[in-house]
C-alpha cells in the first residue's frame, strides 16, 4: 500500500491522480498506524511551512515520520519540511536533512514557477533520466546545497532540486506536473 501523508497541505489530489495514471492505488491518511504499515510513503504539498508543521505536531506525525524505515518521498513543501529549519515563518522542520530552507534572494521573480533544468543527477530516482531534463517548479523557498544533494537546479542561485539520505528521498519539483520525466522519476521511486 502507498500512503500519502495528510497534513493540511494542498496538491494531494494531483499526486493521487499521477499515481492512478501509473496504475497505482494510494491512500491519503494521517493515521500513524497506516503510515507505519505502508510499503511506501509520499509526503507532497503546497502550502505554508508553519501551518503544515503545526498539523503534524498536533497529531504526533512529526515523530512517526522520522522513524519510518520504508521508502519515503517528499515533494515540494514535503521536501522543505524534511529539513532542519525553514525561513518561512521561522519554522523548525523534521530534521531528517541538516539543510536549511531559505527564501530566494531579491532580484528574481518569486515564486520560482515554471520549467527548469536539473543536473548533477545521482541515485536511484534518476535512473534513466537525462542530465538537464526540464521539470516543473513552483516555490518561493529553496533547500540549500549540502552533502545529501542528489540533483541541482539554478534560479538566480544553485539550490538542491533533490536530496536523499538512507530511505528518505525528496524533490523540490513537482513530479506529478512534470510530464513523462516526472512520471519516470515517480516510477523509479515506486521501484525502490
Amino acid at each position: 500500500m502507498i500512503a500519502i501523508v495528510k497534513y493540511n497541505a494542498g496538491n494531494v489530489r494531483s499526486v493521487l491522480n499521477a499515481l492512478q495514471r501509473l496504475g497505482i492505488e494510494a491512500e491519503v491518511t494521517d493515521d500513524p498506524e497506516r503510515l507505519k504499515s505502508a510499503d511506501k510513503v509520499i509526503f507532497p504539498g503546497v502550502g505554508e511551512a508553519g501551518t503544515a508543521m503545526r498539523y503534524l505536531r498536533e497529531r504526533g506525525l512529526d515523530k512517526v515520520l522520522i522513524d519510518l524505515s520504508q521508502p519515503f518521498l517528499g515533494i515540494c513543501l514535503g521536501m522543505q519540511l524534511m529539513c532542519s529549519h525553514s525561513e518561512e515563518g521561522e519554522t523548525d522542520g523534521l530534521g531528517i536533512f541538516p539543510q536549511r530552507v531559505r527564501r530566494f534572494p531579491a532580484g528574481e521573480k518569486i515564486p520560482h514557477m515554471g520549467w527548469n533544468e536539473i543536473e548533477k543527477l545521482r541515485g536511484p530516482l534518476f535512473e534513466g533520466i537525462t542530465e538537464k531534463s526540464d521539470l516543473y517548479f513552483v516555490h518561493s523557498y529553496y533547500v540549500e546545497l549540502g552533502p545529501d544533494t542528489v540533483a541541482t537546479t539554478r534560479y538566480g542561485i544553485d539550490f538542491a532540486a533533490a536530496i536523499q539520505k538512507d530511505n528518505f528521498y525528496a524533490l523540490q519539483f513537482h513530479t506529478e506536473k512534470s510530464g513523462a520525466v516526472g512520471n519516470a522519476i515517480l516510477k523509479n521511486f515506486l521501484l525502490i
